[in-house]
């Protein structure tokens, strides 16, 4: 098992074929980016996102999307947007090994915290992040600007 980078912490993807390998995996998550994956993700990376995944063999099993932020409530953090795992290979150290990952590149880039934001329904992953380290700090509201589940207006 290992954990590679597919883009270069400057907007561009260094490992393209990975990206591609990777949807099967980030759609278990992310179902809505079906039918525009590659398209979605070279832009998010584009934006200022960084991407990994991690592979056994040819397989990818796991990938974690995160940004750099700077906040004035926690200082230079690293933001995950996406960490999962194949559903057929959760608990055999895939999460923790690209929770590691962003550990290190938070080390790297003189970060303050490492936080990201989980759906009130996925107790399991709660379960897993409470294992990793990490406490419960706020709530996150939203209010969505469009008639898209996703919030976002792109019209």
């Amino acid at each position: 098992m290992k954990v590679i980078a597919v883009s270069d912490g400057k907007g561009a993807i260094t490992e393209p074929q990975l990206v591609i390998a990777a949807e099967r995996v980030h759609l278990q998550l992310r179902p809505h980016l079906a039918g525009r994956y590659e398209q979605r993700i070279r832009e998010v990376i584009a934006g200022g996102a960084d991407m990994a995944v991690v592979i056994a063999g040819s397989e990818i099993r796991g990938i974690a999307v995160y940004r750099m932020l700077e906040r004035t409530f926690s200082g230079r953090e690293l933001y995950c947007d996406d960490l999962v795992t194949d559903e057929t290979w959760r608990s055999t150290g895939v999460g923790h090994a690209l929770v590691e990952h962003m550990r290190a590149v938070c080390v790297e880039r003189g970060c303050d915290t490492f936080a990201l934001d989980s759906g009130v329904q996925r107790g399991q992953a709660h379960r897993f992040y409470f294992r990793e380290g990490m406490t419960v700090t706020s709530f996150h509201f939203t209010l969505g600007v469009s008639d898209r589940s996703t919030g976002l207006n792109r019209k």
